[in-house]
């Protein structure tokens, strides 16, 4: 047994052992230029200019700050010799490059701020090992695009920042893995597009930060993928409309911000669908008027600083809905007579209804007075340099739009101000767009011609525009376009030419827009496309053709498009399936075939783009019959399958579709018996709503196919395979033969109505 000198020894050996000659040397070493805390754990190796990743750094180590070094590239697992490290800073290190595996081994990093780099891309497996991170900072970097799965390894990030990067684009799954995100920061980038699932899975996400972008209309249908969201910033973007079709459905929603766009209306119904929404922020727009919102029930703050507000006889339904409802407004009134009168001291009475015509003569006046001014000019002068805006229009200098919708105008003004990003011509009357039209503009992203009577864009009409990416040219008299017409805007990424007069596609026009992403040419009169009508579409990603006259689609016509990911042909006369003409596009995610006489599918009509499709349309195609092999090379990639509202009485089993996630078959004359017995228990199998349901025989009418045992009790086959799944009595089992056989009956019926 020991005795009491030797049990003090072993007492006291663990307080000896830090100030033996290793660990004491362990503890003390450090890089020559880099400041070491020991007792902390911190390492500070600021302004070194260094070149790469130190070495000899305290094994120990938790908090590393390298900022404003001269990195460039963080080669694999650059840190795995610091396994102990929660927070890296690498801040303004003139990063390009982050090698797959760059951060494996450091499993308990918390923090790693990558913020103000140069990093144009991020490998998929860059941020391979964290399962830990908790905060990821990327912002001020040059990122164009983000990749699906990039942040598939980081389970336990909370906050992700993306801001002031080069985004245009959010693709479908963009953010998945990120389960436990709770805000996501996109703001100041350059996105005018999200895919409608480029939010899906981030169910803990509860604040998104989308200000300064260049969004043109709310992405509703994006949006709503996070449904926890709670607030939502998307200010400084160039709105002009805000409605119920935009699809906002945010159930949680309690603080929204559309501050400082291009709001010129808001529907009553916008908001309808988010009924805890609070706080509603719409400062600094457009907004003359605005209607009594429906639906948001817990409103109490209305931001409206800002707006044009007119504070006339119509304006009286706003004001009692904001007494009734108890919402604190915070707006002025715009107009001379009751200039900076707050709503909210405001009464009904105080809101005069002149004679007829002279609120309409007032908000003239109005304009003509707040038109700029040259320096000791006049008033209605043209402005100088400091201000330069054409006679009739608003040129708003905040938010860099121009207006000059609905103003009689016979030819396209000139004299905007040189920094105008989105210019507003809508419902004007000037049928040709000539030479050289918008001198100046070299900055415009947005150019709005809609119902304006156009039939001709001349040569050389866009001269100029080298910022151009929408251009709206839908509701006018256009049947064709030239290459001539659309050379000067090299970056046009969105064209609108819907409800126009064109019957055939502007192919040589495609030729001089190798950015264009988006083509909408739906309501049109075209009714075939050929090979080489694509020809300078190579880098489409979206195309409309929606509710044209389209009867055959080519083999060939669509191959120039090889990334295109949407295709809609729906409300078109197609017979068939061109099934040769989608031959060569890989990447086709959505294919819309609804409300086109197709009649029956045949065999393999889909296999070309059996690979990458996800979402197909075939609902109210007067569909009669559907080969077993129509759906065969569809695998499982499909999560959406339509065929609502046409003529089956009958389908065939579809087990190659195993990874579903949605099938509407509701609106079809479905004929229960022994013929559908297949699709009955592919159903059965089916953890879905699928709305099938027996119109004939009459004893079965209503039924769901689904659930609906009875009816296919006596069909050949289902006997033994009831008996298959009955197990045989057991000895001294207890009931008579039919008391049992009642009870097997009785058991097989509720596991086929239980399905």
């Amino acid at each position: 047994m020991a005795g009491p000198q030797s049990l003090s020894l072993v007492l006291l050996l663990p307080l000896l052992l830090p100030l033996g000659p290793n660990r004491c040397a362990v503890a003390q070493r450090c890089p020559q230029a880099c400041v070491c805390d020991n007792p902390r754990r911190h390492v500070a190796c600021r302004h070194q200019n260094l070149t790469e990743v130190p070495t000899a750094i305290p094994e120990l180590t938790q908090r590393l700050d390298l900022q404003g070094n001269m990195l460039k590239e963080i080669p694999p697992a650059a840190f795995r010799d610091l396994p102990h490290l929660t927070h890296l800073d690498l801040r303004r290190c003139q990063v390009e490059l982050v090698a797959e595996g760059a951060f494996r081994g450091l499993g308990r990093l918390l923090l790693l701020n990558l913020a103000s780099n140069r990093l144009r891309a991020l490998p998929q497996e860059a941020l391979d090992g964290l399962g830990s991170l908790q905060r990821l900072e990327l912002a001020g970097n040059l990122l164009e695009e983000l990749r699906p799965g990039t942040f598939g390894a980081l389970g336990a990030v909370t906050t992700l920042n993306l801001a002031h990067n080069a985004l245009v684009y959010l693709p479908a799954m963009a953010f998945q893995g990120l389960v436990r995100a709770r805000w996501l920061q996109l703001s100041h980038n350059a996105l005018s597009v999200l895919a409608p699932e480029a939010l899906a899975g981030l169910p803990a996400l509860r604040r998104l930060s989308l200000h300064h972008n260049e969004l043109q209309a709310l992405p509703g249908a994006a949006l709503s993928q996070a449904r926890g969201l709670a607030r939502l910033e998307l200010g400084h973007n160039p709105f002009t409309y805000t409605g119920e079709e935009d699809g906002l459905a945010l159930p949680g929603l309690r603080e929204l911000r559309l501050d400082h766009g291009a709001l010129q209306a808001l529907d009553a119904r916008a908001f309808a669908r988010c009924p805890r929404l609070h706080t509603l922020d719409l400062r600094g727009n457009q907004l003359d008027a605005l209607p009594p919102l429906q639906g948001p029930g817990q409103l109490r703050r209305l931001r409206l600083q800002g707006n044009p507000l007119w504070c006339g006889c119509r304006a009286r339904p706003l004001l009692e809905w904001l007494a009734r409802a108890r919402v604190r407004s915070g707006g002025a009134c715009g107009q001379r007579r009751l200039r900076g009168e707050a709503l909210d001291a405001l009464r009904p009475s105080d809101l005069r209804c002149p004679r007829p015509g002279a609120e309409e003569e007032e908000e003239a006046e109005e304009l003509k007075a707040a038109r700029p001014r040259a320096p000791g000019g006049a008033p209605g002068e043209e402005a100088g340099a400091a201000g330069p805006c054409p006679r009739t229009c608003v040129c708003v200098p905040e938010s860099r739009h121009s207006s000059c919708e609905g103003r009689g105008l016979q030819a396209v003004p000139r004299g905007f101000p040189n920094d105008t990003q989105l210019l507003d011509l809508r419902r004007n009357r000037f049928p040709v767009v000539p030479q050289a039209a918008f001198p100046g503009l070299g900055r415009l992203v947005s150019l709005h011609l809609q119902h304006c009577g156009l039939t001709e864009l001349e040569a050389g009409a866009l001269a100029g525009l080298d910022s151009l990416i929408y251009l709206y040219l839908s509701d006018n008299r256009l049947s064709g376009l030239s290459a001539a017409a659309l050379e000067g805007a090299p970056r046009l990424g969105y064209l609108y030419l819907e409800r126009n007069r064109f019957v055939r596609m502007p192919g040589a026009a495609l030729l001089a827009l190798p950015s264009l992403f988006s083509l909408h040419l739906q309501d049109n009169a075209l009714d075939h496309l050929a090979p080489g009508d694509l020809a300078g579409g190579r880098a489409l990603r979206w195309l409309y053709l929606s509710g044209n006259r389209l009867a055959r689609v080519s083999p060939g016509a669509l191959g120039p498009a090889r990334e295109l990911e949407k295709l809609h042909l729906d409300r078109n006369q197609l017979g068939e399936v061109p099934t040769e003409a989608l031959e060569g596009l890989p990447a086709l995610l959505e294919l819309q075939l609804s409300g086109n006489p197709l009649g029956a599918l045949r065999d393999g009509a889909f296999r070309p783009v059996g690979r990458s499709l996800q979402h197909l349309f075939l609902n109210s195609s007067g569909l009669e019959q559907i080969p077993p092999g129509a759906f065969s090379g569809l695998g499982p990639r499909l999560r959406s399958l339509h065929l609502q509202k046409n003529q089956l009485q009958t389908l065939p089993a579809l087990p190659g579709l195993g990874e579903l996630e949605l099938v509407d078959l509701s609106g079809n004359p479905f004929h229960c018996d022994c013929q559908l017995l297949p699709l009955h228990r592919w159903l059965a199998g089916l953890n879905l709503r699928v709305g099938a349901t027996c119109a004939t025989p009459p004893s079965a009418r209503g039924q769901r196919v689904k659930a609906a045992a009875a009816v296919f009790e006596a069909c050949p086959g289902q006997a033994a395979r009831k008996a298959k799944r009955t197990p045989a009595p057991r000895p001294g089992a207890r009931g008579t033969p039919t008391k049992r056989r009642r009870q097997r009956a009785n058991k097989v019926g509720k596991e086929a109505t239980g399905l």
